[in-house]
């Protein structure tokens, strides 16, 4: 878990309430993303189609951050759940991989994510800019269905951003559901046999973009699983105190975590 936070992230700038103060470390969250590893993938073998090791999800706002605090080295793949700005623009950052693996890395996201993506780094993407270690390499592809990275089987999970589609990931036994308001009912059978879920809690209040925390642990309940995290978490949970009241089996995520699948 590189990033658990809201938009906002946590603390937040100007703010003096108590889990923006905490000395818990647990409630210091940055914006989300997700680092998935391959532990039996070779980890001196050069990066390639048949070789992935490390999936990114999202580029968020804190990667170099989170890359330092985690020491991650090696980015083999970029799903995108979506465009917001907490979820790309961290993109610059990839140089730094593209440096250290001498390659581009493929990224992949759903059609308006890719419009998006192309608009939002002309630069990156347009032919006459130079080329070299000033600028992101990166090979972007349209999400159409379930695809195979290496080892990996990606399913794209359809959910609903408020208004807006957009994608969550489901790989092996393993969901990874943030910023999501509803859950199609076309996309619960994508969902089944999930043993372990991450998933959207912002607040207890209502929010017209986001599961408050009643709407996600009544989805957790539906879905199953036998360990569900809640991520994109603002500064009115703090950790000890919301992990204490929530059902057993459900509690929140933090920044640094790391789940066995």
């Amino acid at each position: 878990m590189l990033g658990t936070g809201t938009s906002h992230g946590v603390p937040m700038i100007g703010c003096d309430c108590r889990t923006c103060r905490s000395t818990d470390s647990r409630d210091a969250r940055s914006r989300p993303s997700i680092l998935i590893e391959r532990l039996d993938a070779p980890d001196s073998a050069a990066p390639s189609a048949d070789n992935v090791r490390n999936i990114l999800v999202d580029t968020s706002t804190d990667l170099r951050a989170q890359a330092l605090a985690r020491n991650v080295r090696r980015v083999d793949a970029i799903l995108y759940t979506h465009s917001h700005a907490d979820h790309i623009l961290g993109l610059d950052e990839v140089r730094r991989f593209n440096v250290i693996q001498q390659s581009g890395i493929p990224a992949y996201a759903d059609a308006r994510t890719v419009v998006d993506l192309r608009r939002t780094f002309a630069y990156v993407f347009d032919p006459g800019t130079p080329q070299g270690g000033g600028i992101p390499s990166l090979t972007l592809s349209t999400i159409a269905g379930p695809f195979c990275l290496g080892g990996f089987e990606i399913i794209p999970v359809p959910l609903l951003h408020g208004r807006r589609p957009i994608l969550g990931f489901r790989i092996g036994s393993f969901a990874y559901l943030t910023d999501c308001s509803a859950i199609p009912e076309a996309s619960w059978p994508l969902l089944a046999g999930v043993k372990t879920l991450v998933l959207d809690a912002l607040r207890e209040r209502p929010h017209p973009t986001h599961f408050n925390v009643s709407e996600a642990v009544e989805a957790a309940g539906r879905i199953g699983a036998e360990r569900t995290y809640f991520t994109h978490i603002c500064h009115d949970l703090p950790h000890a105190e919301t992990c204490a009241r929530l059902p057993q089996g459900i509690e929140l995520a933090y920044d640094g975590q790391v789940l066995e699948i």
